[in-house]
């Protein structure tokens, strides 16, 4: 499988097909990283070649497969599980907005990839990249690490080679954390860019669908393709004026004269990581980037507030797309209803529990003062007297810091055990976050972040795309059974 999505798409949409399938066939019972795949694929692929044959191209995307995070319905026969047995015959026949976005722009999808049961918000001692619709995924450049959540298994099959992209969706970290850790490009975008429409939500505040590639090119054609408004979404109203077309102004001198914020305060959890982050920052000075430290920011106001809006919003979110699913097939139509069907099934408990979600069916709707407070306090903190102050006060087009640190064992008995990363400021502001692979701690993968203010992804991704070409960090998994120590 070629790095490049374009690349794998010729000689055809077939050929790009098979070689996926061979691919998921060959490994996947070792990653565990794709749940379903299309029934369809391989009809939708000769279709496309014989459009092509016959002078049609859709554009740069045509042909090429990809895979979609098991959240996001799609009309192929596939259930929509969002890993959770409850919704193992979730089977819509509706094809969300930016799932016809990807099709119009010609791009086969090739089924479901596995993720952190119900996006990582069932519990706060979750392991992630678990669900009990497809196990755990593995991380491919050593298989007893994590591969991060909740986008887990997006992220490991582009990484793996098993699908040249996939689409992830984030409220905070579920994009990029799978994407650094797995050596890959993700982007989140400004929320509101991309439609959330039939997708199994989280938080309307913070919920994003974005592209997960190895290349920073590839990522700026599957936003182009799956960006713009949707009725559906209010929060869209604004994305077919912002959108633009994502990788025509993409530029090697994108880094020259641009003032940088580097958030000091996102370091010091990992020692390795941190050196490899003081590279990345000679590296963009070297392409002509001023560099500015942010040493102090008290993130911890904004953690609390964000709590309150993520409980809040998943019981009202969720429970609406509930009642929206067919109730012969779907008989979970509450958020209570799962929490009751999860005590009724031993394999949905077995590695830990669902406090997270009794949290939110203790909470009161949106006219709740605490949560109206929360709200607001969220935004205004994470955005005007966050990411945009930062901005102002150095003068700087974007923050960068390393997006978190090596991928932690896999560890069932005791949950995940990472350490610290920079997306909760630009989750909860709603604002666009990307990472690039910027070198390795130990074989593992780390990511170098790029933090911009709303509506800011061509900016992020000329930034990404400059330091990229300039180093080419990105290495190929090795599949190695544990890392390695030296003798």
């Amino acid at each position: 499988m070629t790095a490049n999505a374009q690349e794998a798409a010729k000689p055809s949409a077939v050929s790009a097909t098979e070689a996926s399938l061979a691919a998921i066939k060959a490994k996947n019972d070792q990653l565990h990283a794709v749940i379903a795949l299309n029934p369809h694929a391989l009809v939708d692929a000769r279709a496309l070649d014989a459009e092509r044959k016959a002078g049609k191209v859709r554009g740069p995307l045509h042909g090429v497969p990809i895979l979609l995070k098991d959240n996001i319905e799609s009309a192929d026969d596939t259930a929509t599980t969002a890993g959770s047995l409850a919704l193992k015959d979730n089977v819509t026949g509706r094809d969300a907005p930016l799932v016809k976005r990807l099709t119009d722009a010609g791009m086969v999808i090739l089924g479901k990839a596995n993720l952190s049961e119900w996006a990582n918000i069932r519990s706060s001692k979750s392991i992630s990249g678990w669900s009990a619709v497809g196990g755990t995924v593995r991380n491919p450049y050593v298989l007893d690490r994590s591969a991060c959540g909740s986008s887990s298994g997006s992220g490991a099959a582009v990484a793996a080679g098993l699908v040249p992209a996939a689409i992830g969706t984030e409220t905070d970290g579920s994009v990029t954390c799978p994407a650094a850790i797995n050596g890959l490009v993700g982007l989140k975008p400004t929320v509101g860019l991309v439609s959330r429409t039939h997708i199994v939500p989280i938080s309307h505040s913070q919920d994003t669908a974005g592209p997960m590639t190895r290349t920073v090119t590839d990522a700026a054609l599957i936003l182009t393709a799956i960006a713009g408004s949707d009725p559906a979404d209010p929060a869209t109203r604004e994305a077919d004026a912002r959108k633009t077309d994502y990788a025509k102004g993409l530029s090697k001198d994108a880094l020259k004269g641009v003032t940088l914020a580097v958030a000091r305060f996102y370091t010091g959890y990992s020692p390795g990581t941190d050196a490899v982050f003081e590279q990345a920052l000679k590296d963009l000075k070297a392409q002509g980037a001023t560099l500015v430290d942010v040493k102090d920011f008290d993130e911890g106001p904004i953690g609390k507030a964000e709590g309150v809006v993520l409980y809040t919003e998943l019981k009202v979110d969720l429970n609406a797309y509930l009642a929206s699913t067919d109730p012969k097939k779907v008989r979970t139509r509450t958020l209570e209803d799962v929490i009751a069907f999860n005590k009724a099934t031993p394999k949905e408990l077995e590695w830990f529990g669902q406090e997270t979600f009794d949290k939110a069916q203790a909470t009161k709707g949106y006219d709740d003062p605490a949560y109206i407070k929360a709200a607001a306090d969220a935004k205004r903190l994470a955005g005007p007297e966050g990411i945009d102050r930062i901005l102002k006060e150095t003068g700087a087009v974007a923050i960068v810091a390393p997006t978190t640190g090596p991928a932690w064992t896999i560890d069932p008995l005791n949950g995940d055990h990472y350490g610290g990363s920079s997306t909760t400021l630009p989750a909860v502001a709603g604002y666009p976050h990307l990472t690039v692979p910027m070198g390795d701690v130990g074989g593992l993968p780390v990511g170098l972040s790029f933090i911009g203010p709303a509506w800011s992804e061509a900016r992020l991704l000329g930034l990404g795309f400059a330091y990229e070409q300039a180093t080419m960090r990105r290495k190929e998994p090795k599949f190695l059974p544990t890392v390695v120590l030296e003798k």
